[in-house]
């Protein structure tokens, strides 16, 4: 990651934020941009007395939310989400396609989403695609229990899944408990909602990075003087 890459990060993040009004409760994304988000609104909390609550995707944001003091809730306190911020590791323009679980958190990060009035999408215009699946593999989040078996089942979807591991060479476990497969050579031309069909319904397999039809925007930081708000096609 660049240093430039960062401030598209950090302005995108400003910029969806500048959205969050007091009284208001959020979705608290996982990631580098979302760490740019959860920075300020710390700031506007401190400087502002900004009265927000969130609910984070992980542990990660979590532990981050409450060091910078955040006031952190859950879905036993709120049904609805005033506003979601959070990024995607690919976005396809348009339809506002989104390809998310690279950062390990993609079934909370869906189920925070899915709460959300407004789902605002925080990325750099590295992350904007031409082609689904053209920028990186697509994770899924599988049952620990016979996830060899789910592999194989994957295979046979025309697909290659590799096991994520850690540095140490351990497979990574979500904060569901759960392990996570990225599946690799992925065909152009492919279709997201057939595909997600199809890992929905794979035994085994709990959720996809792939969302559909759940960004209300995209807040594209191309370049510090040229930040876009993208909305899906009707």
């Amino acid at each position: 990651m660049t240093i430039e890459q960062d401030q598209l990060k950090r302005a995108a993040a400003i910029t969806a934020v500048a959205e969050v009004k007091s009284g208001m409760k959020l979705g608290l994304g996982t990631g580098t941009t979302t760490a740019f988000a959860l920075d300020e609104i710390a700031r506007r909390i401190r400087d502002e007395h900004l009265d927000v609550a969130g609910i984070p995707t992980s542990s990660r944001t979590e532990a981050r939310a409450r060091q910078l003091g955040i006031p952190v809730i859950t879905f036993a306190e709120t049904d609805t989400l005033d506003i979601v911020i959070d990024g995607a590791d690919e976005l396809l323009p348009g339809s506002l396609t989104l390809i998310k679980g690279l950062g390990g958190a993609l079934l909370r990060e869906r189920i925070v989403a899915a709460a959300g009035r407004r789902f605002i999408v925080i990325i750099d215009d590295s992350k904007v695609a031409a082609r689904f699946a053209s920028h990186v593999p697509i994770p899924v989040e599988v049952v620990t229990f016979g996830h060899e078996a789910t592999a194989h089942r994957l295979t046979n979807l025309g697909l290659r899944p590799v096991l994520r591991v850690d540095r140490s060479g351990a497979p990574v476990v979500t904060d569901g408990g759960n392990l996570l497969y990225d599946l690799h050579d992925v065909e152009g031309g492919t279709d997201p909602a057939a595909l997600a069909a199809k890992l929905r319904q794979t035994v085994g397999v709990i959720d996809s990075g792939i969302f559909l039809h759940m960004a209300t925007e995209a807040i594209v930081a191309y370049s510090l003087t040229d930040i876009r708000r993208l909305r899906p096609d009707r």
